[in-house]
């Protein structure tokens, strides 16, 4: 399954969540299986794992698991806390999620989720449904995709980028990854082609998959579905996620501020378990190179 997707700050990661072993975790983010193999392997006979992804092939590597303790729930994370009642159960001893896009993903050309090959436009996790992107390259204003691409690519000159895609769609419809690519052309950076293509297909991968908000609704499940003395880790790996983590992790609240009780003291629900963000060492870079933007953050609930 490791083929699939190497899981990255794995060690860091198990460590974080402190495991019990007869306690109740969810994996937010399943994929190739790789750090809920990991959990499995520190539970006891009365622990469970309940793990989540919306994706066919995550799917097939859960069949794989042959385990009484694990549960795989095909749904986006976003719907977390309903799943998990559905099921009997109210509360859990840790939650994880890894929010980067699998390898699999990018090495696999007809998804299109990378630049480096030509395949359709697509980009959904789910492919069973909902918009792609080139349903939004061609079917967004000029208006709403600066929007976007600034907020969540946080390119630079969004309205330019905007102008050149409204111009070649014009002409032809963007139906595959390079007639992206040849689309915004005369806008990409000669000097910084790679970042500027990764910041472009993130605001589109973002915007597909409704990213942040789900995100945002996961975070906030989590916090209700925790027990006291529960751990929360997360591995981000853009600004815009680690910034919402971090802040939630610190204050309870998405813009930082946490919360003030009526004498004025500030009231977050977590103790931060790390400092600072923890990053792969050089050697993990080293063996995976697309560890190298992972940020690492872990809370705990308050008793």
């Amino acid at each position: 399954m490791n083929e699939y997707h190497i899981p990255v700050l794995a060690e860091e990661s198990i460590e974080l969540l402190d495991i019990r072993p007869e306690g109740s975790y969810a994996d937010l983010t399943f994929g190739g299986g790789g750090h809920s193999s990991l959990i499995l392997a520190k539970l006891g006979s009365r622990g469970r794992l309940y793990a989540f992804d919306q994706d066919a092939d995550a799917k097939a590597n859960a069949e794989r698991i042959h385990d009484d303790r694990f549960t795989f729930i095909e749904s986006n994370f976003r719907f977390m806390r309903g799943q998990l009642r559905m099921r009997g159960v109210e509360a859990l001893d840790g939650v994880f999620a890894d929010l980067g896009v699998s390898s699999h993903h990018f090495d696999t050309p007809e998804r299109g989720f990378s630049f480096r090959y030509d395949a359709p436009l697509d980009m959904r996790m789910n492919r069973r449904g909902g918009v792609s992107a080139a349903d939004i390259v061609n079917g967004y204003d000029p208006e709403r995709l600066t929007l976007l691409l600034g907020k969540w690519g946080e390119l630079q000159t969004p309205y330019k980028i905007a102008n050149c895609i409204e111009r070649a769609r014009t002409a032809k419809p963007i139906v595959t990854v390079s007639d992206l690519t040849e689309a915004v052309a005369p806008c990409t950076p000669k000097k910084d082609e790679t970042k500027f293509l990764s910041k472009l297909f993130q605001a589109l991968r973002i915007e597909v998959n409704g990213e942040m908000r789900a995100l945002e609704m996961a975070l906030e499940q989590s916090l209700k579905m925790l027990r006291p003395g529960g751990r929360l880790v997360i591995i981000s790996y853009h600004s815009l996620e680690d910034r919402l983590v971090k802040n939630f992790m610190r204050s309870g609240t998405f813009s930082g501020e946490a919360e003030k009780d009526f004498f004025g003291n500030t009231a977050s629900p977590f103790r931060p378990v790390t400092r600072k963000a923890v990053v792969p060492t050089e050697q993990e870079i080293k063996e995976n190179p697309r560890s190298r933007s992972a940020r690492l953050r872990a809370a705990e609930k308050k008793k």
